[in-house]
Order: C-alpha cells, then structure tokens, then sequence
C-alpha cells in the first residue's frame, strides 16, 4: 500500500484498488490535494480499507471485495471505474448504505464503434481477405450489405444506446430488448422483453447487458438455438451472460454463422478453449472501450464525482444496487 497526499485529520481517506495499470499521483491530482489516497493492490486491500471513507476501484476483473469487507466499517461510497458494477454486487455491500457509482458514459461510443467494425468485418469477409492477401491469393469474391439488416441490442443503457444510434446511421434496422416493453424509442424503435420471440427476426444479435442474476447465462442452448443459421453473436456485455458451451456446439453444428467475442467464460481465455479455433469467431482481450485515452478520462470522471461528494452535492451515475445498474 502507497498512501500520498494532504495528511490532516478531517481530510477523506480515499483507497485506490488498482491492478496492472496503477493511475500516476499526478493523474489524480485534482483529489490528492484533499484527500489522503490509499494506492494498493488486492492483496494489501484489506488493511487499505481500514478507516477508508471511499473506495476507487480500477482492477476491473477484481475478486478481492468479499474477503475485504469486513475492513470497510467506515466506508460511505464505492466508485467502479468500469460500467459493469457485478464485482461490487455481493450481498453485504448491497445489504450495506455505501453508494456506489459507476463511470458510465465513457466508453460508449468506443464500444459502438467496436461493435460496428465487427459487424463490418463480418459482412465483408475482411478476415477471410487478410487471410487470403497472407496466401498471395487474388480470389474475387462478392460480399454482403450491412444496411437493411436487421440487429437485435440486448441491453437499453448508454452503452446500447450509443450502439443502436450507430448501427441505425449504417442504415441497420435495430430494435432492442429490456426490462420494460415499450414503442417508439428514439434510439431502439421497439424494445420487447421476450428474447426468445426476438430472436428469430435478427440477422446480428449484440449482447451489451448488465451482468446480474436475471441476465446470468441468458444466450443458452435454446436462445441460439431461436437464432437465424446466418446470424452473428457479438458480446461486448460479459461472458458469463453465455452458456459457453452452448455457443460453442452452435458454432460447431452451424446453429449460428458467427461470434465476435470481446468478453468470454472463462477469462482470459484458456490457450487450448475451442472457441480460439472455431471458425467464424473472433476475439478480443476485453479491450472493446480500451481507446486511446480512457483511462485519463475515467480519472477525470473521479474526480468530478469526488467534487460533489466533497461539496454534498449529488453523486451522478448511482447505481440501484437491488438492480446491479444505474437506472437509465
């Protein structure tokens, strides 16, 4: 544990919980000027916890939370420097009064284009080129439209958001599932609640929910199974939003034509898993928001949270722990 900044008695103890990139003094500079910051790791979060008035977590596949608890007596709020809050979701911490906040908005429009250039890839067969251009192969081939096509968004937050509005400039016809049926969305035209009586009208289905007890394993064996046999799957939520055994067999037998996979179950990714072979998939480490910049910007989003926090004014982005997301 590394502590810097101001060292008087009524200034807040903030811990940092950090993994391999720890943010700079300098990053946060804006806080260390009033508070006392508590830089550490997950072994030494326990004892970083002692006194700790808030917490910052940036080790965003971090486990380490459960065990620590018992240390967070003084503990008012708990920052996720991610949009997914699931690590924070234990049943203390909900049962708990720390609010707990979530930087959500910075990697919107990253995942978008993320998921663009996905769906981009597949219509235009631009891996089966690399592949190709690597054999010096000149082989004219036609490839698909993406406009017209229809894609089904699981998930209505900002993150989905971000990508219905995307994909619709593509002239894509999106439609979304959520937590409430409605019409008329700006951005999702029609949101339905039943996933398996959507997912038969959808060339790309985009799975971008929240990790929680209702979405855990959603995509089973029967929901890919409901899909087109020319349909593709991105997940840019979590994985375990997967059966992944099942996406695997629907892979194999051709159930769905594709995966474009920035999440997984289990992660990372074993180097022996089936799906690294698998034709028709993709991979990526997780890094789908990961633009240039990020992680200034989810530390400037800090610390505009700690500035009202200091100043007694609301805490944006307050997650509903009972749901396991920021209301939208």
């Amino acid at each position: 544990m590394r502590s810097y900044g101001v060292n008087v008695e009524k200034a807040p103890v903030i811990t940092v919980l950090h993994g391999d990139h720890a943010p700079e003094p300098e990053a946060l500079a804006r806080v260390a000027d009033r508070a006392e910051l508590r830089l550490t790791r997950a072994a030494g979060l326990p004892a970083a916890l002692r006194g700790a008035d808030a917490l910052f977590v940036l080790d965003f596949g971090t486990d380490a939370l459960p065990a620590a608890w018992p240390q967070a007596g003084a503990l008012r709020w708990l920052h996720m420097g991610s949009t997914g809050v699931d690590a924070a979701m234990f049943p203390a911490l909900i049962a708990s009064d720390v609010v707990v906040t979530n930087t959500r908005g910075v990697f919107d429009a990253a995942i978008a284009e993320y998921v663009l250039g996905q769906i981009l890839g597949f219509a235009k067969d631009l891996g089966g080129a690399l592949l190709r251009q690597q054999r010096r192969e000149w082989a004219y081939r036609e490839t698909e439209r993406i406009a017209g096509t229809s894609v089904l968004i699981v998930g209505t937050g900002g993150i989905g958001r971000a990508i219905a509005r995307l994909l619709r400039a593509a002239g894509m016809r999106v439609s979304a599932i959520g937590r409430r049926e409605r019409a008329g969305d700006p951005d999702f035209g029609t949101v339905g609640t039943d996933l398996h009586a959507e997912l038969p009208n959808a060339d790309y289905v985009v799975a971008v929910a929240p990790l929680t007890e209702r979405t855990r394993h959603l995509f089973d064996a029967a929901a890919f199974a409901a899909m087109k046999p020319h349909a593709r799957f991105v997940n840019v939520g979590r994985g375990e939003l997967v059966v992944t055994e099942a996406l695997v067999e629907a892979l194999r037998t051709g159930a769905i034509a594709g995966a474009a996979l920035d999440v997984v179950d289990p992660e990372p990714l074993p180097a022996g898993h089936p799906l690294w072979t698998l034709p028709g998939v993709r991979i990526t480490p997780h890094n789908s928001g990961d633009w240039i910049g990020w992680s200034g910007a989810i530390l400037s989003a800090f610390a505009d949270n700690f500035d009202n926090w200091v100043a007694g004014r609301p805490l944006r982005n307050v997650v509903d722990k009972q749901l396991g997301y920021v209301p939208g």
